[in-house]
């Protein structure tokens, strides 16, 4: 992976970022082998890679790159667990920062 832009986005900028390389936090609501379910304003279905160790009902953030059909192939996952705080995890999955401002 190169030292490319990622924009933090949710599930509403799906769409503008299409072919582009991401960053999305929310929380996995579903797992399904190599395919789950991130809900971040909004569910986006994720491919995740060998690496990616996620936990259903954990806060996790992804960096991959968005499909054609809006899905997201995963490059990058960290798992943020259960305990983020309801406040901090609220506002991430929330808002998305898009060309360094608040959306």
């Amino acid at each position: 992976m190169s030292n490319e832009a990622t924009p933090r986005i949710n599930a509403q900028y799906l769409e503008n970022f299409t072919n582009q390389m991401v960053r999305i936090c929310g929380k996995i609501v579903a797992l399904r082998g190599e395919t789950a379910v991130l809900d971040a304003a909004g569910n986006i279905n994720i491919h995740l890679n060998r690496d990616a160790h996620l936990t259903l009902n954990n806060a996790a953030e992804i960096v991959g790159k968005v499909q054609p059909d809006l899905s997201v192939k995963v490059f990058q996952a960290t798992d943020f667990g259960n305990n983020i705080g309801g406040w901090a995890f609220f506002s991430l999955e929330r808002k998305a920062i898009v060309g360094g401002r608040r959306e």
